[in-house]
């Protein structure tokens, strides 16, 4: 298998574009295909969100057409081949490689819907292909990747749209201009909430891969370290050399949109404090976390909690905004609002609910967050969730991470967030690479 730098070298070369797995008589089925976007898909399958990337495509099958689908599990990529040939219509070609996918002069587009380590090394190289890129959150594992993500999409001019789908929500959009025009007065508190009951994980002992898997692929950029039963397709989650926790799983969408409505930038210092209370098990992050954004004038905290399900405002997950005059709380499916003393005084529900227990997430949401994208892409809209404003809450969000593995406060640069008079701590700002799959710019 041929390593990240040789594959880059080779594209600098001018590697042949493979052709599309798609006959003439099977474009002539579809009106307007020369209009459509082409897109490769990218990610955990059926088990993932790559599953709502395909239904939010198909939802966009006027302006978008699914060429590829791409899983380093045989396994997973055969079912999802099969469901995507089913749900659209035609059969989008099957590959086990992205990067064979990348030398695709048919490809307009990527989705990434991989573990959260391969998201910004898979999303700059796409860049590097010349591809646009649609990225789940988080857009990074790291701070530092944050960074070389904006870098790139500035370098090589495509778009980067971030799955912060309710950017796209239209009720949302409405009720944020509402709130910057002074409907609940000034803001100045927000607090975002997510409330799952999540099993226990015990890793199985290291041994072989099933024979359907490429875990060398799968590491990619990680450190080489032996296959364990249950990493794969999603606990890998809990595992700090693949995932972020439960607080760049989930509570990336509420702190973004409490961010939104506060016009709030980085803070200037951080703190987190939780632990893993409900099971003592293998999970390398906490269950539980509540952290505090700090501002000279404004304040934005977060409670995760993984495994204990009390919900908040009646909701599992969601978003609540404070004023001088009133709140908001809003969430995946409306919002409710109050007066200045707490009695509710309006409430909208869109009729389109999401549990936290659905890893896939197939919803209008995503679909209108799709369709932003493409029609940027088109040059006839501007991108909702765009990197260079995903990466502020990412990143906020990654040092929440990082004051929980030093024990302490965060005192950060107000326009860099990194992090001040603190060397251990800006040891986490970055991460090791296996050798060859280095990101660079």
């Amino acid at each position: 298998m041929i390593s990240r730098r040789s594959f880059v070298n080779g594209l600098a070369a001018g590697v042949a574009g493979s052709a599309l797995a798609s006959t003439a008589k099977s474009y002539a089925q579809i009106l307007g295909a020369n209009d459509r976007l082409n897109f490769a898909i990218h990610g955990n399958g059926m088990n993932g969100r790559a599953g709502a990337h395909l239904s939010s495509l198909h939802a966009n099958s006027k302006t978008a057409r699914v060429a590829y689908v791409c899983d380093v599990d045989s396994n997973i990529l055969a079912k999802f081949a099969a469901k995507a040939e089913q749900k659209l219509g035609y059969a989008p070609k099957a590959e086990g490689d992205f990067r064979r996918i990348l030398e695709s002069k048919e490809v307009d587009a990527i989705t990434v819907a991989t573990p959260d380590h391969w998201h910004t090394p898979m999303a700059v190289l796409a860049l590097k292909a010349g591809k646009h890129v649609y990225v789940e959150k988080p857009s990074s594992q790291n701070p530092r990747e944050g960074e070389l993500l904006v870098a790139a999409q500035k370098k090589y001019g495509k778009l980067v749209q971030v799955g912060d789908q309710q950017r796209s929500s239209a009720y949302t959009i409405q009720m944020i201009e509402k709130i910057h025009d002074g409907f609940i007065g000034d803001v100045y508190m927000a607090k975002a909430w997510y409330a799952n009951t999540r099993a226990s994980t015990i890793y199985g002992k290291p041994g072989p891969a099933p024979a359907s898997l490429n875990w060398d692929l799968w590491q990619g950029p990680a450190p080489r370290s032996e296959y364990r039963e249950y990493i794969h397709p999603y606990n890998w989650h809990w595992l700090r050399r693949y995932g972020t926790g439960e607080t760049l799983n989930n509570g990336t969408h509420e702190i973004d949109v409490c961010r939104w409505a506060l016009k709030a930038e980085y803070p200037h210092a951080v703190t987190a404090s939780g632990g893993r209370y409900q099971d003592k098990d293998d999970w390398e992050f906490y269950d539980t976390l509540i952290t505090n954004f700090e501002y000279p004038d404004k304040l934005i905290s977060w409670e995760g909690r993984s495994r204990q399900g009390m919900r908040l405002y009646d909701r599992d997950r969601g978003s609540v905004i404070m004023g001088t005059k009133g709140s908001v709380v809003i969430d995946r499916g409306g919002y409710d609002v109050f007066d200045w003393k707490g009695k509710q005084t309006n409430s909208y529900r869109s009729g389109h609910e999401t549990a936290t227990t659905d890893t896939v997430g197939e919803d209008n949401m995503t679909d209108a967050h799709f369709a932003n994208f493409i029609a940027a892409i088109h040059g006839k809209e501007e991108l909702n969730s765009p990197i260079t404003v995903a990466n502020v809450t990412v990143t906020m969000l990654l040092l929440s991470n990082i004051a929980w593995f030093v024990n302490r406060m965060l005192r950060l640069a107000p326009q860099s967030a990194h992090i001040l008079d603190d060397p251990e701590a800006m040891k986490y700002w970055s991460r090791s690479y296996e050798k060859g799959w280095e990101v660079t710019v």
